[in-house]
This record gives C-alpha cells, structure tokens and sequence, in this order.
C-alpha cells in the first residue's frame, strides 16, 4: 500500500468520466479492471511495476499467471477466461505482453466481456516472429518455448496468422531496442529483440506507437506504462509523452511532495 501511494503521485489523477478509465465503470459506480497477461516463458511478476502503477491509478487489476511454457495453446487460452471471471463486475480492460497477446486474440474471438474496455498489447506477434521459422527445430529453443512457442512462426498456418483482425479498442506499442545482438541479425527490420516492428501491426488497431524499448524490458520502462495509461483512458496514445517529460514531472512531484 505504501508504494501504491507513492507510484500516485507521479500519475495522472484517476479518471472518473464515463468512458474515460478508472473509476468509470459503465456509471456502475465500480472501478474499471484491467486483466493483465506476461509473455512466454515469464511469469506474471514481469508485470507487477506496471500492475502497482495501473492501481496506483484507480483500476482494478488481476495480473494473471498461466502456464506458459507447460501446456498447449488451447489450452492456454481458457485461463484468459479464468482472468475475466476473476475481475467481477463492471468494464474490463486488457494489457498483455508478447505471446500474452496472441491468447488474448484466440480468446476474443469467440468470447466477449459483458462490459468489454480497450486493449494495449506491448510487442505482440500478431504475424509470428522469424526466430520461431529458423530456431524452432532446436531442441534447446523447444525446450525453452514449449508446445505454444513452436506455433508462433510467420507461416500463413501459424497461431497468430490464423486469428482474425481486431474489432476491439486496440492499442500496440513496439519496440526498436534489442538486448542480443545475434538474434537481432536473424530479424528482419526494425525490432527488439524478438519480435519486428511490423510483425506487430495488426488490422483493426486504433493507434500504433513505436518506442526505443527491448522486448524483455518494456513493460517496466516508465514512458511505456504512461503511454499504456493513456490508451486505456483515452483510446489513444499521447504523442507528447517522452522519457524526458515524464522524468521531469516525476521530478516536479517528488519536490512538491
């Protein structure tokens, strides 16, 4: 609880509108949740700076934990469903990260919340990452990505590539930084690390937001939770939010506190 109300002060006030984030509900008088789901081979702790700076806000938030790496990809996408009955009432949104996003897609598709908000997806594989297509028949890169990292290629009958676009409020943030320079050489284009920027892109989205970030450490970077703030409030992201502003109004909070 005390480092809830200290991340508050670097945010935002919650909004309370209709439509407009925390706190609105759907005029139910019950504070939008966010369902978040980690990447492959994580767990949902990658999650938690960015889960504390989401109810420091005003949301309800369930950063679900699933079993990435140990089960199959049908199997996966029921515990998105298990996510969306542990929110309760009212509008929920989604934040996922990385293969978080292709189980969210899967899910949508034939599953819809009563009160369904918006959706910010951060270096998600919306058409598969050409690491899978070279590295897929290592037993290695097997081991470590199991039955659902098998099925992330670009192929046309890949996982991501057989969901449909998006007809949800859609958010993506890519990222350009990448931590392993020889993996990086196996991706063609921009990238982070894991996934292209293109790769990303996906029909249907509302707004597309590049960003100097790698794959493994944009959910914790300060400009990416802003930006992922502002898209669950406005549906939009703030092209006026840098790393330089942000640590300027941190720096104004942090004196006038």
């Amino acid at each position: 609880m005390w480092l809830t109300g200290r991340l508050s002060r670097f945010l935002p006030a919650p909004a309370t509108e209709a439509g407009a984030g925390a706190g609105s509900g759907a005029g139910s008088g019950v504070a939008d949740a966010v369902v978040m789901l980690h990447g492959l081979a994580r767990t949902h702790a990658s999650l938690a700076p960015m889960a504390m700076a989401l109810k420091a806000a005003g949301f309800r938030v369930v950063n679900w934990a699933y079993p990435s790496t140990s089960a199959a990809p049908e199997v996966l996408v029921e515990e998105v469903g298990k996510a969306v009955d542990a929110a309760g009432p009212g509008r929920v949104h989604f934040v996922t990260h990385s293969m978080g996003g292709i189980l969210l897609r899967d899910w949508l598709t034939t599953h819809r919340p009563a009160q369904m908000g918006r959706v910010v997806m951060l270096a998600p594989p919306n058409h598969g990452s050409e690491l899978v297509d070279k590295l897929g028949d290592n037993p290695v890169f097997s081991m470590v990505g199991g039955q659902a990292g098998l099925t992330l290629g670009t192929g046309p009958e890949s996982w991501p590539n057989r969901l449909p676009p998006a007809d949800y409020p859609l958010g993506i943030i890519a990222g350009t930084r990448s931590l392993n320079l020889v993996l990086n050489t196996l991706l063609p284009g921009p990238n982070d690390g894991k996934v292209t920027v293109e790769s990303t892109r996906l029909e249907g989205m509302a707004d597309h937001l590049v960003l100097p970030v790698t794959h493994t450490f944009m959910m914790v970077n300060p400009v990416v939770i802003r930006q992922v703030l502002a898209f669950l409030r406005e549906g939009r992201f703030d092209p006026s939010l840098t790393l330089a502003s942000v640590v300027k109004e941190t720096f104004q909070a942090v004196q006038s506190g």
